[in-house]
């Protein structure tokens, strides 16, 4: 698992990809802050708690008196838009009581009733109707209410991501991320409920692009540096010994030795389909490949096969349960992996790479504390297991990072400095030290850490692709960021890393194309504005 894929943590380690592409668009971005902070400078939009989720309508829920309805009489003696707002008002309480029909109609009522120049008061009215529809889960309506809302009110915030997740719902993905990355931008980038669908949809729009233009891509072997990488994160592992130990698929294990990887499968396919005597060994080394080479459809039942198979020896077991808990993570299906690391621990406790591997699995989750323990186990197993020393600094990075606490960050960036001190020819240490540093704003120092990981492993493409972000953030220099990621795919035409972060790039090129126009009618607006508050400024007071 440690070399089939960097770790990226999915919260506080830095910028998310898709700012990071933003950044070539940084006058535009803040432009449009300003402008965002000018209307609410101006009061037309109660935003709530900038964290908090954005369920609840706008406006007060306090129970209107009387009967509403043409009888009363203090509604006859009301303006249109107070009637207007008494009907929104009666909508919120029965919102809040959880009677979306009755709190849809009074909205629909209030719409009705409030005269058409009143855009602020009427797209609020459109706003909590679609609140209403979203908790019915009728997302087409929900869109129809908000986009009648951003119309009036293009600025508005809660509209436009509330018609973000509704295009989410509905897979319309394009549509979703243009509306998010206006929202973001609106709110500086201080809403981490935004950020969060932003960057989850950016990445997904990413995955689908790279799998569309390489869907009719060859299973290729990755290079003999990744192989070699992948192995090297395992210390029990059985078919990577020396082939002395085996005879039944003897050649193959001799191609494997001799980095002639592309024989490999077909020879464990013959020891199989022959019943050897190292049947398991073969299809656990089968497996292992097809994994390597991306066909986790074609390994699984050999794992399945491994893992069941009374007569195989624990450490074969334990190998397979634990490549098939890394093919799980891949496949986002945590539950299942945590089951097999489990198993595995069950069955082998005394096995340093069960604890390893789940270590790296308990960072992917957030499951920070409970990473540093079983890095621990593992560096108590095995003292000298470099990567395990590495991962277990990571995780107390990312622990006091997470943590805001600053004391507790310089400790671990302390602990990176042993390890590379300890450990000089671990690669993997320099690469996760760099993305550490990238998160404290030391980008010439991990600049140094990523050309480190480079000189040890000239062929590991994902440290390449890390580079280019670490430009992009850096210096916004896209071109030679795009250049390393290219390169990356030049080493590696199997590095899916590579080319979700560059379907990523593009995807979020394509969202600033389109949202410019936007941008810059949002932008005259704050002129055309400024202009106007001059205007008045020289009119009323200037005397």
């Amino acid at each position: 698992m440690a070399a089939s894929k960097p770790v990226e943590p999915q919260s506080g380690s830095g910028l998310p990809r898709w700012q990071l592409a933003l950044l070539v668009g940084t006058p535009i971005v803040l432009g449009v802050g300003a402008v965002y902070l000018w209307n609410r400078s101006r009061g037309k939009e109660k935003q709530g708690k900038r964290n908090g989720e954005r369920k609840t309508p706008e406006g007060s829920a306090s129970p209107v008196q009387g009967q509403h309805g043409a009888t009363n009489p203090e509604l006859e003696n009301m303006s249109p838009l107070d009637r207007a707002q008494s009907a929104k008002n009666k909508g919120n309480k029965y919102f809040k009581a959880g009677k979306y029909e009755q709190a849809i109609q009074c909205y629909t009522e209030a719409i009705s009733l409030c005269p058409k120049e009143q855009k602020g008061d009427l797209s609020t009215f459109y706003q909590n109707r679609a609140a209403a529809y979203e908790q019915q889960l009728k997302w087409t309506e929900v869109i129809q209410d908000c986009s009648q809302a951003v119309e009036l009110n293009p600025c508005y915030v809660k509209a436009l991501f509330r018609r973000a997740k509704a295009l989410e719902k509905l897979g319309d993905k394009k549509e979703c991320l243009e509306d998010v990355t206006a929202v973001c931008i609106l709110e500086v980038f201080q809403n981490q409920q935004s950020m969060l669908l932003a960057d989850k949809v950016l990445k997904q729009l990413g995955k689908e692009k790279a799998k569309e233009k390489y869907k009719n891509r060859e299973p290729l072997m990755p290079s003999p540096q990744f192989i070699k990488s992948y192995f090297s994160s395992f210390t029990d592992d059985i078919i990577s010994h020396p082939s002395a130990y085996f005879s039944g698929y003897l050649k193959a294990k001799q191609y494997m030795e001799e980095e002639n990887y592309d024989k490999i499968i077909s020879e464990c396919t013959k020891e199989i389909e022959s019943g050897g005597r190292y049947t398991a060994e073969a299809l656990l080394l089968r497996a292992t490949f097809y994994l390597l080479i991306g066909n986790a459809t074609a390994a699984q039942p050999d794992l399945d096969r491994v893992i069941n198979m009374d007569d195989a020896s624990v450490k074969l077991r334990a190998n397979a349960l634990i490549k098939r808990g890394s093919m799980y993570m891949q496949q986002q299906q945590p539950q299942l992996s945590t089951q097999d690391f489990n198993m595995a621990a069950e069955i082998d406790p005394r096995n340093a790479d069960v604890y390893h591997h789940r270590g790296q699995l308990k960072i992917l989750l957030d499951q920070v504390e409970e990473a540093v323990g079983d890095f621990d186990e593992c560096i108590k197993l095995r003292p000298d297991s470099a990567l395990a020393q590495a991962q277990k600094c990571f995780a107390l990075y990312r622990q006091a990072y997470t943590g805001n606490n600053p004391a507790q960050v310089q400790k671990a960036m302390d602990g990176f400095e042993d390890v590379i001190r300890r450990f000089p020819k671990c690669a993997e240490g320099y690469a996760l030290y760099a993305q550490a540093l990238t998160d404290q704003q030391q980008f010439g120092k991990a600049d140094e850490m990523y050309d480190k990981c480079i000189e040890l492993e000239p062929d590991n493409a994902t440290t390449y692709v890390h580079k280019g972000l670490l430009q992009l953030q850096w210096k916004q220099d896209l071109e030679m960021g795009l250049e390393l990621i290219s390169k990356a795919i030049e080493i590696d035409n199997k590095c899916d890393f590579a080319y979700e972060t560059m379907g990523t790039i593009e995807v979020q090129r394509f969202v600033m194309l389109h949202c410019f126009p936007v941008f810059l009618f949002l932008i005259c607006n704050l002129t055309l504005s400024f202009y106007s508050y001059c205007d008045l400024y020289n009119t009323h007071f200037k005397r």
